[in-house]
């Protein structure tokens, strides 16, 4: 705990942070705060937290295990943007350590836990991919967004990979299920399987292990990581907000909600501290697993390949996956219709 710290109990704590957001939110907005912020008082009474300066990282592992048993997922997550919040602006009032807010990870979504509705769609995903080579040409979000779309997999498949899973020869990432060694595949040993990228998009791959600002790491298992941050292989949450932020329509100039990206006062989005998933048009890793899957089906692959390569079931990808609109499905037998 920093020295600087002027001791804040968690009721002052909520009273304050409620008192700062109202002015610049909607009423349904600070109705869903207050019902969040009760639950985390509530835990706090529970565990005798009287003092939020002596909050933990691992206390706040603690308070997303004990709401884990009572919501579902997407909820928590919800629920979790808020506490994430109010620890930063904690933060700022010197009431809790900086950064304490990054140490709030939410549990991965089931398949299907996201509306079907929210998907990244195959234009968006292409103008992305099309800035990404233009101005950041095998950077890591370029890495990051390519391998995410190309191949529709997780994000816990994506910061599994190490450099030692790239096949040249085949142009292909293999993945392997390491549990004993920090990394998992959702599906487990039955997740494992080899993705092939085409030769043009893994050279982008290839590309970034000689960029001079990826970061070269090694975990505590004496694994190299693919993908890396500075302080090595990347927590899921972080991958999640890469993509949140990639997928701002900023990104690529001009908003569709009327904000002023030069300006971070118009929208809560946009800044240094800035929540990214905020912005309506953002997506997360799961919206952009579902656009690149119904991508895959609309470019006439099979449902069967697709759901070897995605690591998916028939049933889960037609109930939750595939968004494709009826004229679009008609279109994809009409082609095949035509072979006969």
């Amino acid at each position: 705990m920093s020295e600087d710290l002027m001791d804040l109990s968690p009721e002052e704590g909520i009273e304050r942070f409620l008192r700062h957001r109202e002015p610049s939110v909607r009423e349904s907005t600070m109705r869903n705060a207050k019902t969040r912020l009760r639950f985390f008082r509530e835990w706090c009474e529970e565990r005798d937290i009287e003092n939020l300066n002596n909050l933990t990282g691992r206390d706040l592992a603690d308070f997303v295990a004990w709401r884990r048993g009572d919501i579902a997922a997407l909820t928590l997550q919800k629920q979790l943007s808020t506490i994430r919040e109010a620890l930063r602006y904690w933060a700022d009032i010197e009431g809790v350590d900086d950064g304490l807010a990054e140490k709030v990870h939410a549990p991965e979504l089931p398949d299907g836990a996201e509306s079907r509705e929210v998907h990244l769609s195959a234009d968006r995903a292409h103008r992305i991919l099309d800035f990404l080579h233009d101005y950041r040409y095998a950077s890591r979000d370029h890495v990051v967004f390519l391998i995410l779309w190309k191949t529709a997999m997780r994000r816990s498949a994506l910061r599994s990979l190490d450099v030692d899973d790239l096949r040249p020869d085949d142009y292909a990432l293999v993945l392997e299920h390491r549990i004993d060694e920090g990394t998992k595949l959702k599906n487990g040993e039955d997740g494992e399987r080899w993705v092939y990228l085409g030769p043009s998009d893994y050279q982008v791959v290839d590309d970034y292990l000689d960029n001079p600002d990826r970061y070269e790491r090694t975990d505590d298992y004496g694994r190299k990581p693919l993908i890396t941050s500075q302080h090595g292989r990347p927590a899921g949450d972080t991958i999640y907000k890469w993509v949140n932020k990639l997928t701002q329509p900023c990104v690529l100039g001009g908003c569709p909600h009327d904000a002023d990206p030069s300006d971070p006062s118009t929208c809560e989005a946009l800044g240094s501290r800035a929540a990214h998933s905020k912005c309506p048009s953002s997506r997360s890793p799961h919206g952009l697993r579902r656009g690149s899957i119904t991508y895959h089906l609309n470019s006439d692959v099979s449902p069967e390949i697709v759901s070897e390569r995605c690591d998916v079931s028939l049933e889960v990808l037609y109930e939750h996956y595939d968004v494709r609109t009826n004229q679009e499905k008609m279109a994809v037998r009409k082609k095949q219709l035509e072979r006969i």
